[in-house]
């Protein structure tokens, strides 16, 4: 079967290369353009993209896949079957038409739960203990085709965005390489999604990441897993002894169960220096003050001599009071 693979983040990577090493024929291969980046803005190409310059393979960067001189593009590609993983563009029926097995889309999250652009830190917030991946139809709602095969794994205490999204790319390679054949020997079964059971993973913005202390500190915990690297769990802390105050990112914590007393104050740090949420305490184990590499917590409190009451104080309150 010749396969047609629209991708743009490392996701897709290890189904490309299943793809590329398998009987099949990678026909072609599209991916975003590349975006400017870092302090000096150089332009920086998709990690598929990346990928296939290492091995010497044609990708064509794609600006608007649906454009008609794209549309061309594809079609001269001959496939059979359109494959897309975390490519960034909404794909049109008539690229899909192209392909007479049409398009299939790997989706991390067991669907109908998780639909949009962010489904495992989504997932890692809410707490979940079992997600996976889908491979579905590509429909012009967002992640509601039809499901052909889906595959569960636990999501440990200690799973971050990093890991577990590791863990679903190479979940995903074997259930993709089968459902491929699947459709290729017309074996392939498609259910229908369960409407009533859709939610939603909307995209990241940097207020995902501010840290409301009144919530209880596995939440909070939740949080700090979901959301590292981008856009990260952040806080303002505040020496009680100097007034100076840090912007810091919280890279990693655990939950400790303590009952709260009526004079406990979200945010503020307990005689064992652990900070007082809405229920419970939580443990900083890693910080990152804004401008510095990240540092355990002892380095950072050693640094800033920090004490019982000593404040963390949220982030959109800081603002607020900065007239912001």
């Amino acid at each position: 079967m010749k396969i047609v693979f629209l991708g743009s983040a490392a996701f897709g990577i290890p189904a490309l290369q299943a793809i590329s090493q398998s009987h099949h024929t990678l026909a072609g291969v599209f991916t975003q353009p590349a975006r400017l980046a870092g302090r000096h803005r150089v332009p920086k190409p998709t990690d598929v993209a990346q990928w296939c310059a290492v091995r010497h393979l044609p990708c064509i960067e794609a600006a608007d896949i649906n454009d008609p001189q794209m549309q061309q593009r594809v079609a001269a590609c001959g496939g059979d079957l359109l494959v897309v993983i975390a490519f960034g563009q909404k794909i049109s029926p008539e690229i899909i038409n192209l392909h007479r097995f049409g398009a299939i889309n790997v989706h991390a999250s067991l669907l109908p739960k998780y639909r949009g652009a962010a489904p495992i830190q989504w997932a890692l917030m809410n707490g979940e203990t079992t997600t996976g991946v889908s491979i579905i139809t590509l429909a012009q709602r967002m992640d509601a085709g039809r499901i052909l095969a889906q595959q569960r794994v636990s999501v440990l205490p200690d799973d971050t965005f990093e890991t577990l999204h590791d863990k679903l790319a190479a979940l995903s390679v074997p259930l993709l390489m089968d459902t491929i054949e699947a459709i290729e020997t017309g074996r392939a079964v498609y259910l229908e999604q369960d409407e009533s059971q859709a939610t939603q993973a909307p995209r990241l913005k940097k207020k995902h990441g501010y840290i409301d202390w009144s919530r209880s500190a596995q939440e909070i915990v939740n949080q700090i897993r979901a959301l590292s690297p981008w856009p990260g769990a952040q806080s303002v802390y505040v020496s009680s002894r100097t007034g100076r105050s840090w912007r810091v990112t919280i890279g990693k914590a655990e939950a400790l169960e303590q009952a709260n007393t009526p004079a406990d104050i979200p945010g503020c740090l307990d005689e064992h220096l652990n900070v007082i949420c809405g229920k419970d305490r939580l443990r900083i184990l890693e910080i990152k003050p804004a401008g510095s590499d990240s540092m355990s917590f002892e380095a950072f409190a050693r640094g800033r001599n920090t004490q019982p009451g000593d404040l963390f104080l949220p982030i959109e309150r800081v603002l607020q009071g900065l007239g912001l």
